[in-house]
């Protein structure tokens, strides 16, 4: 009897989706197997043929990972991407070996934030204030922040619970710090997770405001009193964040081969080719001292697949995302002194490639170089109805939900050696002549004032103000989406989420919106959505938005408010602060206090106080602000 061809692809599923076994009660003989990868003989005639091997431990959508070996009827169809590879451990060398001949790009890499995105804790990479001044009062405890005998110490008290964490690795330097570490006094018995296992602990600092808070968007962000306690953390589940086996694999640089076993969904969805990876050959050749515990997985005896834990100290290229992230392993290139080019795809003999015609290409191609950033710049995050992401760092994925991907490059607009400091740095002109490169017919203002019905050089006019508007929660600052789309959609605007033309012109009601859109476009819309989804037509969008039950939406009205400058909105801002998620708060309190001009801790007031003990606060802020706002509100409308 013959097997069926084994699947090369499939639904995607985890490494925890194994393939089911069956131990046959017959004495089989197995002949020239290996240990820990012995294969029995064919089943009788009346056994299933899905219990042969080999075993699919996992599937993305370009990416199947094997166990015994890839089946032999897929290699009959592809091409071994070997011998020689560049996605062992061996292969890598390191950023110091590229800074001899790449002086440039190393002096910018090393201020930029793929650099600091992950490092060891010391005085030269942590930011936050360890001085012992800063205590954070938070859901009945506080928190402080020290240095002892060299090390970065954070400490939570409530009642009788005393917990101290020692600091060490950073993540990020950006706009944030947080900070990985291990518990070193606490509650629990020793041999507790917390004691062994870096985590993500539960404060992390702001370098603009200076001031600590609680981390964010560590799972999924709930209302206040239903996010979890840093003075009793959990301890499993998504909010538990065990460092290794939640965040390290975009923070650090991990050689590829090793990523093909630990995270095949995000190295195989984007990938330019369906690919086949043998985990067994490659851990027997790599990290033998690991084939045991991933066999016990294979073989179904362990659920979670343990290459998902490995620490970044021990088993990383480099802390922080350095040049063979993108470039993959180029020791060939740095011991050639050059002559050897590095590959921009994989190659491994455990390897294949589904066959295609022409020659692989390895260099940098548009699909090749898209596929170094999609590799970490991708995930699942909330959307909002277009499919959009509400929140940031997997732009890639967006981006293949829209427009333009199939000719933009992702350096196209992003230079990969260059940081882009705190603000975006190119102008609004340069903006739009990226975009004109492609679609010239705009280039001209009279063809783009006819298309955006707007005067040249006005904020109106600009490409991705309609087509990548601002509604995505960045780190301080609500960014540009990366998904491009027409401002006309129907379903962003019948949904009363976010839509382009009352980002601007945020005191507009919506069947102002939906009557330019028709006679400018010729949109349509489903009348029945619109009249669900906007139960006041008459009401300003902006001002409409802050009342959704969505919370990306509410956050996202609260910065087109404050880009606005309405001095009507004022109220509305200050409803904000009030908001029942802390992310909330915490863009609220920055946007007032940038209209305003002054410090909302002067008022008493915190965005990550509970309620109640911002109560009070609030009723200050409104007694002084909302009386000296009323003469602006006669003025009138926006000035946008």
């Amino acid at each position: 009897m013959t097997a069926p061809a084994p699947p090369t692809s499939g639904k995607r599923a985890g490494l925890g989706r194994v393939a089911a076994v069956v131990a046959v009660a017959v004495c089989l003989s197995v002949v020239g197997a290996a240990l820990l990868r012995r294969r029995p003989e064919p089943p009788p005639p009346s056994l299933p043929d899905s219990f042969l091997v080999p075993r699919s431990l996992a599937t993305s959508q370009h990416l199947t990972v094997w166990w015994d070996g890839v089946p032999a009827s897929v290699k009959q169809g592809a091409r071994e991407l070997g011998p020689d590879s560049n996605i062992h451990p061996a292969d890598y060398s390191g950023p110091e070996a590229c800074k001899q001949c790449h002086a440039r790009n190393y002096e910018s890499w090393a201020t930029h934030p793929h650099r600091w995105m992950n490092a060891k804790a010391a005085e030269e990479t942590v930011k936050g204030d360890f001085s012992g001044a800063a205590v954070v009062s938070y859901r009945g405890g506080q928190a402080a922040f020290s240095r002892r005998d060299g090390k970065f110490l954070m400490r939570l008290v409530r009642g009788d619970v005393r917990r101290t964490y020692e600091v060490t690795q950073t993540i990020g330097s950006r706009f944030y710090q947080y900070y990985i570490g291990r518990q070193v006094e606490g509650p629990e018995p020793r041999t507790h997770p917390f004691y062994t296992k870096d985590h993500v602990l539960h404060f992390g600092y702001w370098l603009d405001q200076k001031e600590w808070m609680p981390i964010v968007h560590v799972g999924p962000e709930l209302p206040e009193l239903e996010r979890p306690d840093p003075f009793a953390p959990p301890e499993r589940g998504r909010h538990y964040a065990e460092y290794a086996s939640g965040c390290n694999y975009c923070h650090t640089t991990f050689p590829m081969g090793d990523m093909l076993g630990r995270a095949p969904d995000k190295m195989g969805d984007y990938a330019p080719a369906a690919l086949h990876w043998s985990l067994s050959d490659y851990l027997r050749q790599t990290h033998p001292d690991q084939l045991a515990a991933v066999a016990e997985h294979a073989d179904g005896k362990v659920a979670i697949n343990p290459m998902t834990a490995w620490e970044a100290p021990h088993y990383a290229v480099t802390l922080g995302v350095s040049c063979e992230a993108c470039h993959l392993g180029s020791k060939a290139h740095v011991e050639s002194r050059g002559r050897a080019t590095p590959r921009f795809f994989p190659a491994s003999p455990h390897l294949f490639m589904e066959r295609e015609k022409g020659r692989l290409d390895d260099g940098r191609s548009h699909d090749n170089v898209n596929w170094a950033c999609g590799r970490c710049h991708v995930g699942n995050r909330p959307q909002f109805a277009a499919g959009m992401s509400t929140w940031n760092s997997v732009e890639y994925s967006d981006a293949m939900r829209g427009g333009c991907y199939s000719k933009l490059r992702c350096v196209d607009c992003h230079n990969p050696h260059k940081a882009l400091g705190p603000r975006w740095p190119l102008t609004a002109d340069q903006d739009d002549a990226l975009c004109v490169r492609c679609h010239s017919k705009f280039e001209a203002p009279a063809p783009r004032a006819a298309h955006t019905h707007h005067p040249a050089g006005s904020e109106g006019a600009r490409c991705m103000n309609c087509h990548m508007p601002r509604v995505n929660e960045g780190l301080q600052d609500v960014v540009r989406t990366h998904m491009i789309y027409s401002p006309t959609r129907p379903d962003m605007i019948e949904a009363n989420h976010p839509n382009a033309c009352n980002l601007c012109h945020t005191d507009r009601p919506i069947d102002w919106t939906l009557a330019r859109l028709k006679e400018w476009y010729g949109a349509k819309f489903d009348e029945g959505k619109v009249a669900a989804a906007y139960p006041d037509r008459a009401a300003p969008v902006g001002h409409g938005w802050l009342k959704s039950d969505n919370m990306a939406v509410r956050l996202v009205a609260v910065d087109a408010l404050v880009r606005g400058k309405d001095p009507k909105s004022l109220p509305h801002l200050l409803d904000a602060l009030d908001d029942p998620y802390l992310v909330n708060r915490q863009f609220a309190r920055k946007g007032v206090q940038e209209v305003l001009n002054l410090r909302l801790a002067d008022f008493g007031y915190r965005f990550y106080e509970t309620k109640e003990e911002r109560r009070q606060p609030l009723a200050d802020l409104r007694a002084r602000l909302l009386g000296a706002a009323r003469p602006s509100e006669e003025k009138g409308a926006n000035p946008r």
